[in-house]
């Protein structure tokens, strides 16, 4: 077997397992690995200490599939991790039901990095995003067929990471029925219809679940805005709560034309809503200049830091979001306030979004601190799965 030799001590991460192998690591590759292909991973004594997949167009050359030397990474390897994940969020009381929405495989922190895969009721929509998973789409495709007869299966591969790894990117129906243009799904009472084809991610916020349940506890006779809307889920809970208007905003009309069925299929009241194509960033300076305000604010925006080099650019917006927010917030008002850039860690996070209450004059508590769904796990060996935080400030 093709091997990787690491220089003299940098093998300490492995040795606390955890899974990456990046370029400057590396003293020497023996043999001519092809993307994908599972390698050795010997430290500079020659001692082999782990099995990876080799990617050689990305800087992080080594993603580990397994700590013991003696394990053979064939199609029972990837179904018996593919098992084991799928055991644990059953035991979890996740996707009991047919019509359940949930991440199925959370990559490195369920075992196999670069793999994601996630159902929604009739459809399992994955991403194969490193030289490995890619590799092995083949058996894993058959494995989740076998493990789901009936169930159609959409890959959604279509993300920038893939160029990172030498992929070019793909969306396709590979088995199963293919899905219509609308997959309706039930999370927690609540119906939502879900584009797996063009919706964010793979077509839903799976890991705001709970946090959904939040703002229903919240929403109960407020006015509640909603920025970076998407299809509405947030406006779906707050009405669901109770909310006395919920105005969304989003730069796209399409997902705000979904949002609306979102809340007709919840038989809410739609004329509590309404529904505004804009730039957040700009429409809060305007909301501030016509000292508009609201009761509740929720700011769950994309992924603003994408890279080390963008991350004083990322921090700036979000503490002009922020900022911008408590300023329109009466007093006793909630900030539910969030952040999915994993290279903004929380602590960090904390300390923009202090500093923008402190620009906006106004003085506030964190009652709540707010993370990601169960079914996005994040592995002891692994804190890097802990993307998404988030806040409920109250604000006096």
């Amino acid at each position: 077997m093709n091997s990787i030799i690491l220089k003299a001590g940098r093998q300490k991460s492995l040795l606390r397992k955890h899974p990456w192998i990046f370029s400057g690591a590396i003293a020497d590759v023996q043999g001519k690995p092809v993307a994908g292909e599972t390698m050795q991973v010997r430290d500079a004594s020659g001692k082999v200490i782990a099995l990876a997949a080799w990617s050689p167009a990305s800087q992080m050359r080594g993603r580990v599939w397994s700590f013991d030397p003696e394990v053979s990474i064939d199609p029972e390897f990837f179904r018996n991790r593919l098992q084991a994940a799928f055991a644990r969020r059953a035991a979890l009381g996740l996707g009991l039901h047919s019509d359940a929405a949930l991440r199925l495989f959370f990559s490195e922190s369920d075992g196999l990095p670069g793999l994601i895969i996630d159902r929604y009721a009739g459809v399992l929509v994955c991403q194969f995003l490193s030289a490995g998973a890619e590799y092995w789409r083949p058996s894993i495709l058959e494995i989740l067929q076998q493990q789901f007869p009936g169930l159609a299966i959409y890959d959604r591969s279509d993300v920038e990471v893939r160029e990172k790894e030498g992929l070019p990117k793909r969306s396709e129906h590979v088995a199963g029925k293919e899905p219509g243009d609308r997959i309706s799904i039930t999370e927690n009472g609540m119906k939502f219809l879900v584009d797996i084809r063009h919706g964010h991610k793979t077509g839903f916020y799976l890991d705001q679940r709970d946090n959904r349940l939040k703002i229903q506890q919240y929403a109960k006779d407020r006015d509640v805005l909603n920025c970076f809307s998407y299809t509405g889920a947030f406006a779906v809970a707050a009405c669901a709560g109770g909310a006395r208007s919920v105005m969304n905003i989003d730069s796209s009309a399409t997902v705000l034309g979904i949002a609306k069925e979102n809340l007709q299929l919840n038989n809410l009241d739609v004329s509590t809503c309404e529904f505004l194509e804009a730039n957040v960033f700009e429409q809060l300076r305007a909301y501030r200049r016509q000292q508009k305000q609201f009761d509740l604010i929720v700011l769950d925006p994309p992924k603003l830091i994408e890279s080390k080099e963008a991350l004083t650019r990322g921090a700036r917006a979000y503490k002009d979001m922020n900022m911008q927010a408590f300023a329109l917030l009466r007093p006793g008002g909630m900030l539910m306030t969030f952040s999915c850039s994993g290279l903004l860690d929380t602590q960090l996070f904390q300390k923009i979004v202090a500093d923008a209450a402190l620009d906006a004059g106004r003085q506030g508590r964190i009652v709540e601190r707010l993370g990601q769904s169960a079914d996005h796990p994040v592995a002891l060996n692994f804190p890097e799965a802990e993307y998404l935080k988030g806040f409920c400030v109250q604000v006096d």
